[in-house]
């Protein structure tokens, strides 16, 4: 397990980061969340030791991490950086020596991830001949070649069409299976949603929101319901728990006034229309993030 303590990073009078910690557990995905300049970056190269914390414990199992450790880490960055004029193959066998593998299983690795991301024919190009989208695989085959023990994954479907997106999510969700520890950051909310068990959501340096998203998903509820019905219930908009209402042929989303319970709002209108089915609606991680950050801007 990934453990991070009340991690502070300061610049001079500048808190880039202010105090967050959270635990990443073998075999989940935790998506570092928040808009631009909320301190994620800094936040992943604290963990990196790419820079040194101002305060605050990174560990590993219950122990600090050490300079061996860093090597069964991957990094995915935001800001990818390859050698241009270099061929694919010198290019991944060369990262792979500073992770401590011999030139030959890095060799090894390289025909089978170039194989496994259908870019086998790229092997012996320079980098600068490659698309963008080729660049990216290049770059993340980097990152997991080693075979990394916790695999930290900075906007890591940017650059990628719809096929090779989900062809890289089919790779981080086979990591997933194989139990490594993985952090995700991304501007995506709805790939974060399909992804991460848990989150920590950070704006101006601070966490605003972090838990498993399901249990935040409820704490965040619009007190929206979904209904299936028959016959004409476009009267159920003057009913006096309804705040809003949307009705699509035999279906409506309403959304309650804040005191509602929904399962005496579900008594009520049983007693007038014919209701096939009643769910509860929970708020995207999109609409999370925006109510969110909004409040919290609001705030300071």
């Amino acid at each position: 397990m990934l453990s991070v303590k009340n991690l502070i990073k300061q610049y001079n009078k500048i808190v880039a980061v202010n105090d967050i910690s959270f635990d990443v557990r073998e075999g989940k995905i935790f998506g570092l969340l928040g808009p631009n300049g909320a301190g994620k970056t800094t936040a992943i190269r604290t963990i990196l030791n790419i820079i040194k914390p101002s305060s605050g414990s990174i560990q590993f199992d219950g122990k600090p991490i050490t300079e061996e450790f860093f090597n069964t880490i991957g990094y995915l960055p935001e800001e990818r950086g390859l050698y241009k004029k270099s061929k694919v193959i010198d290019v991944i066998k060369y990262f792979a020596v500073l992770k401590n593998l011999s030139a030959k299983k890095a060799a090894s690795l390289a025909d089978e991830w170039l194989k496994r991301l259908s870019i086998t024919d790229l092997k012996w190009k320079k980098i600068e001949e490659l698309s963008k989208g080729n660049q990216q695989k290049i770059q993340f085959i980097i990152a997991v070649l080693h075979e990394p023990k916790l695999l930290i994954l900075d906007e890591p479907f940017a650059g990628f069409d719809p096929i090779n997106q989900e062809a890289i999510k089919e790779v981080v969700l086979s990591f997933v299976d194989q139990g490594k520890i993985i952090i995700l950051s991304t501007h995506q909310m709805d790939t974060a949603e399909k992804l991460c068990s848990d989150i920590l959501l950070m704006n101006n340096g601070k966490e605003v929101c972090s838990g498993p998203l399901n249990e935040i998903k409820q704490q965040f509820g619009l007190n929206v319901v979904h209904i299936e019905f028959s016959g004409d219930v476009s009267s159920i908009k003057n009913h006096p728990a309804v705040l809003d209402a949307h009705l699509y042929n035999n279906t409506a989303d309403i959304k309650l006034k804040e005191n509602v319970l929904q399962h005496e709002f579900l008594r009520s209108i049983s007693q007038h229309f014919n209701i096939n089915t009643f769910s509860i609606v929970n708020p995207s991680l999109h609409q999370i993030f925006i109510d969110v950050i909004q409040r919290n801007t609001e705030v300071r």
